[in-house]
C-alpha cells in the first residue's frame, strides 16, 4: 500500500513535464513567424532610424556646445 502512494507521488512530476513539454509545442504550432524579407526590412529601418537619430543628436549637441561656449565667452 505504501508502494502505491509513493509511484503515485513519482509519476506526477513526469506528467506535468510532460503537459508543459505538450502545451508547449501546441502554442508554438500558432506562432505566425516572419519571414525572411520582413525580419530584411525590419532590420534595414532600424538601421537606418538609429543613424537618423544618431546624427539628429550629434548636431544638437554641436549646436548646445557652440552656444554654450558663446555664451561662457570660451570661444575656440
Amino acid at each position: 500500500m505504501a508502494n502505491e502512494q509513493t509511484t503515485e507521488v513519482s509519476d506526477k512530476p513526469k506528467s506535468l513535464v510532460k503537459g508543459f513539454v505538450q502545451e508547449t509545442q501546441r502554442e508554438i504550432a500558432k506562432v505566425t513567424w516572419p519571414t525572411r524579407k520582413e525580419i530584411s526590412m525590419t532590420t534595414l529601418l532600424i538601421v537606418i532610424f538609429a543613424i537618423v537619430t544618431g546624427v539628429f543628436f550629434l548636431m544638437v549637441d554641436s549646436i548646445l556646445g557652440v552656444g554654450v561656449s558663446w555664451i561662457l565667452g570660451m570661444r575656440s
